[in-house]
């Protein structure tokens, strides 16, 4: 039975919800745990091709939790019936991979999402604000890099999370990160510095990346004296 890495431990601890549909399962290890551990009680798999749903099936056969994790093909959210679950989550996707499945979503959206993207997860830090969700949570987990786990959740009103902070480098780095001051996330600052001091010139994605970076040590330094 796979075991979860520190990225699928992380969105499991961001999840608690009656009815949550895992996209994409990597074996389904996250909708497993999140049965076994009850913090659902019932799960939806989906996956796109028939090659992975087979391997699920088999995980959650071996589990014996038939009768709590349901199996579905499909794309993205379009196996689900609007307001069928309270949570979804995505992992292991590209930001914007992610980001398509969120906009074709329609009215399957659910009221929670549990996203961990590969990269750039200001993408879905800026889609939230435009869509009506609050980031609520987030950590970073270790591995090959260091991933991003976002909890949002839907909300009427301006997002508070970002309140007091510079936009730019909270979009980049996550509001809740910066105000924890995150190890993690203090040692890919460091490194962010080093790596784009000797790219920069006015203008380019390089340098806005570099003041991004600038701007939050900066934060972290001036809240801390």
């Amino acid at each position: 039975m796979p075991t979860l890495d520190a990225r699928l431990d992380a969105a499991l601890a961001l999840i608690r919800a009656d009815v949550h549909a895992d996209i994409g399962s990597d074996h389904a290890a996250l909708p497993i745990e999140l049965v076994r551990r009850g913090n659902v009680r019932r799960a939806i798999i989906v996956e796109l091709t028939s090659g992975p749903l087979e391997v699920a099936r088999q995980a959650v056969t071996r589990a014996g939790l038939g009768d709590r994790i349901d199996l579905r093909a499909g794309n993205g959210l379009a196996p689900l019936m609007p307001g069928e679950v309270d949570s979804i989550s995505m992992t292991g996707m590209g930001a914007r991979t992610i980001l398509s499945i969120l906009n074709r979503a329609g009215q399957t959206l659910p009221p929670a999402l549990v996203l961990q993207p590969n990269d750039a997860p200001r993408l879905l830090r800026e889609w939230a604000l435009a869509s009506g969700y609050h980031l609520s949570a987030e950590r970073l987990a270790p591995g090959f890099w260091t991933y991003p786990v976002l909890r949002f959740e839907e909300v009427l009103g301006p997002d508070p999370a970002y309140v007091g902070l510079p936009k730019t480098a909270a979009l980049k780095y996550g509001p809740h990160l910066l105000r924890a001051a995150d190890p993690l996330l203090l040692t890919q600052l460091r490194a962010d510095v080093v790596r784009l001091t000797p790219l920069t010139l006015p203008g380019r994605l390089a340098q806005v990346e570099l003041e991004a970076a600038h701007d939050a040590l900066n934060w972290y330094s001036e809240t801390r004296q």
